[in-house]
């Protein structure tokens, strides 16, 4: 009874709650939040009172089309059409000729593809594997491409692990081997593995080939033994199936520096990529005006981004680029076409980034080099000042002791940076300190010390050093002081 008095007194309160004004008054309060509530929602899905966009506005930009139609084909490393593919027509056929034995059940030769960069390389060796893969398959046959770049890779166990990768992700394969914790052998048996399940012929491509060079390179570069493993495998039956070896490098020297050993095992077949000219140029962007809806490229965007290119030695890549930054600058502007203020636009912004993309493409060595004279400027107490090559390759030791890496010879530091006047780097004269005294090189920056230095140590081979900025600021001034005295 207690229990049912105590429900039924809570029932009439909530009664004369519901009945009363108060109530009333509590439910028009509710109601109106909720409408509040549905409101804030409202606002949020259109412009507020202040005239901001909403994220979905920002997406839809007021139904404004963009330029482009297909912005896939003005990305550099897009696979395209045979047909698009300008000016390469020598080296096209040299690559098929050098692959053709592989659709007659033959082991094809090696091959080093080199010369500057972006001049179709890595086109031309992708457009003609991906040929061979769909001919392949219509036979049964199984040719696997297994392509790398070396650039961001440190050491030789690194670029087996990024093969073992490739591979199994190509394959839909587990890994099967961790990435630290097990020996390179082991890494390469896995690799090898891969292949022979997946497999009856593979041609490994390693784009940038050079920048492999180890941690150390003071026995053998870390390309050199990568190459010699590669392509002896076939022949000590490791891999049971035809392999070949294509490597890429920018530099024509590359085969210099490799051991005896694995020059003789690779043994390439050489096919060498000029600089394109301004009219390559030119048709190479008209192959690819299709990226873009059919009125909105002017009739002066092309022949301007040719001649910009052509100014940056012949580098497709770079037109390609600047073709697709100007575009991405007009969307972004809202405008209807992309126009030569557009292009002009987008290659200053280019201009000022370009040294320091050029320093990410340089040797170990060579970035060594020019981080050393980098540092001397930077560092010195007379700001702006240039840089005597004495002092900089007594910087260049010091870094070369502390890095743990290979040391070369002043001769070699001096032509090193010489060459890195070509990129506009810096700027070099000839110096005299006297009678007696000897001729000395002057090494003057002609851009930002400072980022070019924060550039170089984004390389994990370099990276330590820049915890030693104290040290080697009172390094400097020393070796700077002494030059002075001396």
């Amino acid at each position: 009874m207690v229990g049912s008095d105590s429900s039924g007194a809570n029932q009439s309160t909530v009664e004369s709650s519901e009945d009363s004004p108060s109530g009333m008054q509590r439910t028009d309060e509710i109601a109106e939040g909720e409408a509040e509530t549905q409101e804030k929602r409202g606002e949020e899905e259109s412009s507020d009172e202040s005239g901001q966009r909403t994220i979905r506005e920002m997406f839809d930009e007021d139904g404004r089309e963009s330029v482009f139609v297909n912005r896939d084909l003005v990305e550099p490393d897009t696979i395209i059409d045979e047909e698009r593919i300008v000016g390469r027509d020598e080296q096209l056929e040299s690559v098929v000729s050098y692959l053709k034995p592989t659709l007659q059940g033959n082991r094809p030769p090696n091959m080093l593809l080199y010369g500057p960069a972006g001049t179709g390389k890595s086109l031309i060796i992708g457009a003609v594997t991906h040929q061979i893969i769909d001919l392949c398959k219509s036979k049964g046959e199984r040719f696997g491409v297994i392509d790398i770049n070396c650039q961001p890779i440190n050491t030789l166990d690194q670029a087996v692990y990024e093969l073992v990768q490739t591979v199994a992700s190509n394959t839909n394969s587990e890994v099967g081997v961790p990435e630290t914790g097990v020996s390179t052998k082991r890494k390469y048996r896995r690799l090898y593995e891969l292949i022979n399940e997946n497999y009856d012929s593979v041609i490994f491509i390693l784009d940038e080939i050079d920048l492999l060079v180890g941690r150390r390179a003071n026995d053998e570069p870390a390309y050199s033994k990568l190459l010699y493993q590669l392509s002896r495998a076939s022949n000590t039956n490791e891999i049971e199936g035809r392999v070949s070896v294509a490597a890429l490098t920018n530099d024509p020297k590359f085969m210099e520096d490799i051991d005896g050993r694995a020059e003789s095992s690779f043994n390439p077949r050489d096919v060498y990529f000029p600089d394109y000219d301004a009219n390559q140029l030119r048709e190479i962007l008209k192959n690819r005006k299709d990226a873009f809806r059919k009125d909105a490229l002017k009739g002066d965007v092309i022949p301007l981004v040719s001649a910009f290119a052509a100014q940056s030695h012949g580098d497709a890549r770079k037109a390609i680029d600047l073709f697709r930054g100007a575009g991405d600058l007009a969307d972004e502007r809202g405008d209807d076409a992309v126009s030569e203020d557009h292009v002009r636009e987008s290659q200053e912004e280019i201009d000022k980034d370009r040294s320091l993309k050029l320093v990410e493409g340089l040797t170990t060595q060579k970035k060594i080099s020019l981080y050393s004279t980098a540092a001397v400027t930077r560092y010195s107490k007379q700001t702006g000042s240039s840089v005597p090559s004495p002092v900089g390759f007594k910087i260049y030791q010091w870094v070369t002791d502390e890095l743990d890496a290979d040391q070369m010879t002043r001769e070699t530091y001096v032509k090193y940076v010489k060459e890195l006047s070509t990129y506009g780097l810096v700027s070099t004269s000839r110096k005299s300190r006297g009678r007696g005294g000897g001729m000395y090189m002057e090494f003057t920056f002609t851009g930002d010390p400072v980022a070019i230095m924060d550039r170089i140590v984004e390389d994990t081979r370099l990276e330590a050093i820049s915890s030693q900025t104290d040290l080697l600021r009172s390094v400097v001034n020393a070796q700077l002081r002494e030059f002075q005295n001396s």
